[in-house]
């Protein structure tokens, strides 16, 4: 039965999307079925993300009622399936919490995740895939209005027994202004489960529309990356740095 997964952050612009794209393919790498579901319903862009934005039919036209999840289902070509949402306008819709429900109850038996690419934010479109899900990601960049956010959500999360696994830290610079990962533990009363640093590679991975895990596994992001969906199967990972990294360290010491 498949763990349904939501992975949510209290603002936008924090990696989410590029997160559930790439743990999705991280998790197909080790064997698993993994269904990427687009919940983000007004500003869709998982499917842009992985080049599968033209396909006809989508999680709108299940709510709908005028398509089958399984003719919204489409397999990526790292191993996984993708449910996009509609990029358009006209298709534009308020969604609750039971709808998400019952288009989960059809993946869960087939599948061992459903990851959800929720609506960043608080508002009533997001809650609604996190009330739906099982359990729940919370991603955030170490600058404190997305920490601030994100612990908004963690609160929400409780409200509706949504299970909070742990925090991932995206975009990690290292500049003297970021908040440190255990002060961002502390804050947010959650373990850190991801800590991605900052890497050009994941935007030159989304400019060729593929995730950064398939198109450099060795980077930087890609290593992190490939841990945490480790962790989520209780498999030991440890990333490796850089050749370049390691001898910078080794001079710095």
């Amino acid at each position: 039965m498949a763990r349904i997964i939501a992975i949510s952050s209290g603002k936008g612009g924090v990696g989410k999307t590029t997160l559930v794209a790439n743990l999705s393919a991280a998790l197909a790498q080790y064997g698993k079925s993994v269904v990427a579901l687009d919940a983000n319903l007004t500003t869709s862009n998982l499917a842009l993300h992985l080049g599968m934005h033209l396909y006809p039919k989508t999680l709108h036209d299940v709510f709908e009622r005028k398509a089958g999840i399984r003719d919204v289902t489409y397999m990526h070509k790292t191993g996984f399936k993708v449910i996009p949402a509609d990029i358009s306008f006209r298709k534009l819709r308020d969604v609750r919490s039971h709808e998400y429900i019952d288009v989960f109850y059809r993946l869960i038996e087939e599948n061992d995740f459903i990851l959800i690419d929720s609506p960043a934010g608080l508002g009533r479109d997001s809650l609604a895939a996190v009330e739906a899900a099982d359990e729940l990601i919370t991603i955030t960049n170490p600058e404190l209005p997305a920490i601030t956010d994100a612990l908004k959500l963690s609160i929400l999360a409780n409200k509706y027994s949504t299970h909070n696994l742990g925090v991932v830290v995206n975009r990690i610079k290292r500049e003297s202004h970021e908040v440190p990962i255990d002060h961002i533990e502390k804050m947010l009363g959650l373990p850190a489960i991801g800590k991605i640093p900052e890497d050009r590679e994941v935007r030159k991975a989304i400019a060729l529309k593929e995730p950064v895990v398939s198109y450099n596994p060795k980077s930087p992001a890609a290593q992190h990356i490939i841990a945490l969906a480790a962790n989520l199967i209780g498999e030991e990972y440890t990333p490796r740095m850089p050749w370049g990294l390691r001898l910078f360290g080794w001079l710095a010491r």
